[in-house]
């Protein structure tokens, strides 16, 4: 089974809307904080389809859709939360709808949405998504020429395309320039495996993504292809 696919017809439509959208257009469009303070398996599975908005520091609304997740949990070794608050982590322990983002190998950017309540410790990676609009400012950002569907394949890719920085460590993805928006379609399947790049809590099938689209991450192979009800 494959995933529904995205029509020229209604992604038109949202970046017409996209670009007259005002800040607070786009907040009272955005899904709210309180969808974010629920079970973290479930936000990761249901945040595929939805649009990951952003203002760039132009001015430009950059936009695209969420196909690849991986979630972690407070008592999941390969989770930053596991060893318990840090400095580092500290966003980690927010009430669900804050951004999560840190740095790997000292150079690449990596954005999470924190889930449940505050002092839990969860968080979903986004790990992939489709571009929809501002593509032109996420190939320079990328600093190279690519197709389209691989400019927002990875999660060092993702954040770098979208200008995320450390900066937004803490900052709410229901406003302050990030946005989540409802999908425009939901996958008719999801598929789920292990996670990737772990070292520890390599077993879990953690791992949620669209099966069909071509923006996912080299491993595409799902340990379970779960068909979708609407």
């Amino acid at each position: 089974m494959h995933s529904v696919q995205v029509t020229t017809k209604n992604a038109e439509t949202l970046a017409e809307w996209l670009a007259a959208a005002d800040d607070a257009s786009l907040r009272l469009r955005s899904i709210q904080r309180e969808w974010f303070e629920r079970d973290t398996i479930t936000i990761a599975r249901e945040l595929l389809g939805t649009i990951l908005v952003r203002r760039s520091a132009s001015g430009k609304i950059l936009a695209a859709r969420i196909v690849e997740t991986e979630a972690y949990l407070p008592d999941d070794p390969a989770s930053h939360s596991w060893s318990g608050m840090t400095a580092r982590n500290r966003a980690m322990f927010a009430s669900g709808g804050c951004l999560y983002v840190y740095r790997i190998y000292g150079v690449h950017r990596c954005v999470n949405i924190v889930t449940d309540r505050e002092g839990i410790g969860a968080a979903v990676l986004l790990r992939a998504a489709e571009p929809l609009m501002g593509i032109e400012e996420m190939v320079m950002r990328r600093g190279r020429s690519l197709p389209r569907e691989r400019l927002l394949s990875g999660p060092a890719n993702l954040a770098r395309c979208f200008g995320f920085e450390l900066d937004d460590n803490g900052c709410s993805c229901c406003g302050e320039g990030t946005w989540i928006l409802p999908p425009l379609v939901r996958p008719s399947a999801i598929g789920i495996s292990p996670r990737i790049g772990i070292t520890q809590g390599k077993e879990l099938l953690l791992r949620f993504f669209e099966p069909n689209s071509p923006a996912i991450s080299a491993h595409r192979r799902a340990t379970v292809l779960e068909p979708v009800v609407h």
